[in-house]
């Protein structure tokens, strides 16, 4: 996603008039799903430091690198889009949280908000599932990334966190696995929101479900009624009017000039 739909309002108005070929309008259209994918599924790896993963010199080294890409990344796509803008420097200054992702990446989350309020249309319940799985799957490894070396942490495995993220989400809690770090509490609470919301939106898309099936074989089981038109004061004078003038030519106008009929008497 851009941060362009971000902004509502004036600073829409400037990017259509940095963009009259429309190039860069279908570049954003083509590109703003896979980079929101891209945020949401590298979230765990930008906001844990690098130092929190191992103490292998290895492993820090591919975090790393891994981080250097997600920031390579996002600093093609803003000079790609500033490019194809017809003023290049004003494009720059007026997307000053593009420019920002590129420096700290978890910034680039920001701009899949467009992702997550999308996945609350109607008809949307599959996009949104997967937007929620991808967020546990993010909790669940920061939370292992951040408990399996505190101290009286429970959670010291992956498997271990992925069972305490379904606990939690699901909003059992047994309780067997509790993170200790005020950062995986932090994140607790996160995944705690994402299954309330879920099984809110889960919830209402059922009940919608049904209620729209009950309407529609209500509307099946009405019988068919012959179609009658309205009838208009217009259309009502009309007809008035002709059958009078029917009635007028159908009846005999009284005669005055005939003769008087003769007298039984003669007379």
């Amino acid at each position: 996603m851009t941060d362009t739909a971000q902004r509502p309002g004036p600073g829409a108005d400037d990017d259509l008039g940095m963009d009259p070929s429309g190039r860069l309008a279908a570049y954003e259209a083509r590109t703003q799903t896979p980079l929101d994918l891209l945020a949401l599924a590298t979230l765990w790896i930008v906001v844990v430091p690098a130092t929190d993963f191992s103490a292998a010199h290895d492993a820090r080294a591919a975090v790393l690198a891994i981080q250097g890409a997600i920031r390579l990344i996002y600093a093609i796509d803003i000079t790609i889009r500033s490019a194809l803008a017809s003023r290049h420097v004003h494009y720059l200054l007026t997307h000053p949280v593009a420019i920002a992702a590129v420096v700290l990446p978890p910034v680039r989350v920001i701009f899949s908000l467009r992702l997550v309020r999308s996945v609350f249309r109607r008809g949307h319940l599959s996009r949104f599932l997967l937007a929620a799985l991808v967020l546990v799957l993010n909790g669940a490894i920061i939370v292992y990334l951040l408990e399996r070396h505190a101290p009286h942490s429970s959670i010291h495995t992956l498997g271990e966190s992925l069972w305490w993220s379904v606990t939690t989400v699901t909003t059992v809690g047994y309780g067997d696995y509790v993170p200790v770090t005020t950062a995986g509490r932090v994140t607790a609470c996160f995944i705690m929101g994402i299954g309330l919301l879920t099984l809110a939106v889960v919830t209402a898309q059922v009940a919608s479900s049904f209620v729209s099936q009950g309407a529609g074989r209500a509307q099946d089981n009405l019988p068919a009624q012959p179609a009658t038109p309205g009838t208009t004061l217009a259309e009502l004078d009309q007809r008035l009017a002709r059958i009078e003038q029917l009635l007028t030519a159908t009846t005999p106008s009284p005669r005055t000039d005939a003769a008087p009929s003769p007298d039984p008497d003669g007379n």
